[in-house]
């Protein structure tokens, strides 16, 4: 039984800020002045983002100001280093400045917060106050860190990282077919990235290559119909539509046209006897926003 409570693993590993650990390491070193200059810069740090991110004038602001040094100092510093060690983390901070290390993580947080966080995208989006208020909060839910508990603030920052990147491709794919729209460029500020990229898989399927990013109740019946008549060949139809998309956009309208294939109840249905309120009812959770209230 002993033997065998050896080997269990251990079930918490410390892990705390960057910072923190680099710090640690000043203990087996003679305290010099580049440790003051430390001292004084992380203080200066500190009173910057109490002034900026935080009520400056409470000890609670001070301390929330704390945090989100040790952990945008922390961010940057695992940013610069990768997989170096914590030794390599102190030389950094007194060779470059824990200033440069500070500003590495915040423009890592900027660049996150300018990313899309949805696919669907509203004029407020491009607000000056919201984009603001959008960084602060980003701000406080990465770097936030505490010195004696572990952090994982560069592990959430890379997941949000690629989720928002792959959320980028898809509005940036949808833009492309707005902007290629059979009846010339959508410029609407509102975008239902996901509801132009539907309504250009289904209306590819009748073939011919024409871009569809935006449609309404009578063109969509036009197409049931014209489907149900010809009977063309889907994939023909997609592999037309895939020749026109630029070779960085293929993969999202790609992945899109793989999942449609088995799983799109209106591609499934449009060659049945479905009738036509319910096929179109069924079209508006694919489009969304994205659909024209013609009705005509």
């Amino acid at each position: 039984m002993e033997a065998a409570q050896n080997t269990l693993p251990a079930i918490v590993v410390e892990r705390l800020p960057r910072l923190v650990r680099a710090i640690r390491c000043l203990s087996a070193r003679e305290i010099g002045d580049e440790t003051v200059i430390l001292a004084d810069e992380l203080a200066g740090i500190t009173a910057m983002v109490a002034e900026k991110f935080t009520n400056d004038r409470t000890a609670d602001g001070i301390q929330k100001a704390l945090l989100l040094t040790v952990g945008c100092v922390s961010l940057g510093l695992e940013h610069e280093l990768m997989h170096e060690g914590d030794e390599a983390a102190l030389d950094f901070l007194i060779e470059h400045g824990a200033e440069h290390a500070f500003q590495a993580g915040f423009r890592m947080v900027r660049d996150l917060a300018a990313l899309p966080e949805d696919s669907l995208v509203g004029e407020y989006d491009q607000d000056p106050v919201y984009a603001q208020r959008r960084l602060k909060d980003l701000f406080v839910d990465i770097c936030s860190a505490d010195p004696h508990q572990n952090w994982a603030g560069y592990e959430k920052f890379e997941v949000q990282y690629k989720q928002r990147k792959a959320v980028q491709a898809i509005v940036r794919a949808a833009g492309w077919l707005r902007r290629h729209h059979y009846a010339g460029p959508i410029n609407d500020a509102d975008l239902n990235a996901e509801g132009v990229i539907a309504v250009a898989i289904i209306f590819a399927i009748e073939g011919g290559g024409r871009i569809v990013a935006r449609t309404g109740q009578a063109d969509f019946e036009r197409l049931v119909k014209s489907v149900r008549k010809n009977k063309p060949d889907y994939e023909e139809g997609w592999a037309a539509l895939m020749k026109q998309v630029p070779a960085q956009h293929q993969p999202v309208i790609a992945e899109r046209i793989a999942s449609y294939r088995t799983n799109c109840t209106v591609i499934q249905k449009i060659r049945t006897r479905t009738a036509m309120k319910t096929l179109f009812a069924e079209f508006e959770n694919y489009a969304g926003s994205e659909l024209d209230a013609d009705y005509g």
